[in-house]
């Protein structure tokens, strides 16, 4: 196993920076990529040291960054992409046991499955966001999880690239749980912990209205081919 961290950027001048210099401590290569930040963010991870930067001169969304960040990955051979969220949700320690999952040599797609959803900072838009989520993964036709919107994630790079995934913004990290279902590869979940910040620090970029039509167009077309599938199967 060589495994890198992909590090989706996009605005969070105020986390990114900390967020880095934790992933750093693992000894693994890092790809960070901004994703058309107007914010402070090109700066900082500009002045960081010790890693690979990428940038998209226009915002095109969180799925399109990680695919930058894979292709990037595989290109240096590596076989394994550890995702982890810039706005500091996430404990970089808790990579190991996203690894560790796949010990056994199984070429399987690790979801961190978020501890203490129901704490303080914890806003219900992601506590609600989540439910729905994973209900729709599992209608569609993908894995039975806990966290389908977790972007803590240990993915098999060949296999990963090969799923033909069509979305490219948050959408993405549903629909390759689908996908990956679909083609027979194993979702495992471990735990992870997660930390949100105040509602005065945090970064989101959640837009109700536009994510929930994103959302639904994309269980749409997912539910529809699995019904189409169906159909040809009889």
């Amino acid at each position: 196993m060589r495994a890198a961290i992909v590090i989706p950027v996009y605005n969070h001048g105020r986390q990114v920076g900390e967020v880095i210099r934790q992933t750093l401590t693992l000894g693994l290569p890092v790809f960070v990529v901004d994703d058309g930040s107007t914010d402070s963010t090109r700066e900082i991870i500009g002045n960081i040291s010790g890693l690979t930067t990428l940038y998209h001169t226009e915002n095109q969304g969180k799925g399109a960054a990680l695919v930058t960040g894979f292709t990037a990955a595989l290109q240096e051979n590596c076989n394994y992409a550890i995702t982890i969220d810039a706005d500091g949700q996430h404990k970089a320690e808790d990579a190991a046991a996203l690894l560790q999952a796949v010990q056994d040599d199984r070429r399987a797609l690790v979801v961190g499955n978020r501890q203490g959803m129901a704490g303080e900072n914890v806003p219900w838009t992601s506590r609600f966001g989540r439910g729905f989520s994973n209900f729709w993964v599992r209608a569609s036709g993908g894995p039975k999880v806990m966290d389908s919107q977790s972007g803590f994630r240990l993915y098999p790079l060949p296999e990963a690239m090969q799923l033909e995934v069509r979305a490219r913004r948050y959408q993405f990290e549903v629909e390759i749980l689908v996908k990956a279902r679909q083609q027979g590869m194993d979702v495992i979940e471990v735990p992870v912990q997660v930390v949100y910040q105040p509602k005065t620090l945090r970064v989101s970029h959640f837009r109700p209205w536009l994510d929930f039509m994103r959302n639904s167009n994309t269980f749409s077309r997912l539910i529809f081919s699995r019904l189409i599938r169906g159909l040809f199967r009889l």
